[in-house]
């Protein structure tokens, strides 16, 4: 069993057709070499994945929910960013 002392580590599993990592649990773990074993065992028992990745949960910084209107409002005032004034040729097909 985990002791508070034990620290939480956040576990990405990429599938075998993906390309990109995907955050799939949290576990506890002494060590890297641990937490490895421990989310391959947990996360992977249906062969489904063909790379782990693990990152102690301490050394994630992330934003603050109540913040959104400051983190991603801006972009809204920057039309440059939105492709709404090109036109775009019948060739092109879809897009």
């Amino acid at each position: 069993m985990s002791t508070p002392t034990t620290p939480l580590w956040e576990v990405f599993i990429r599938s075998r057709t993906g390309l990109a990592h995907k955050h799939v649990g949290s576990l506890h773990a002494a060590d890297a070499t641990l937490a490895v074993q421990a989310a391959r065992d947990l996360y992977t028992r249906r062969g489904e994945g063909n790379s782990v990745w693990v990152v102690p949960s301490s050394a994630i910084t992330a934003s603050d929910p109540n913040d959104k209107g400051m983190m991603f409002d801006p972009a809204d005032s920057k039309v440059y960013r939105h492709p709404t004034f090109y036109e775009v040729p019948d060739e092109v097909g879809h897009m």
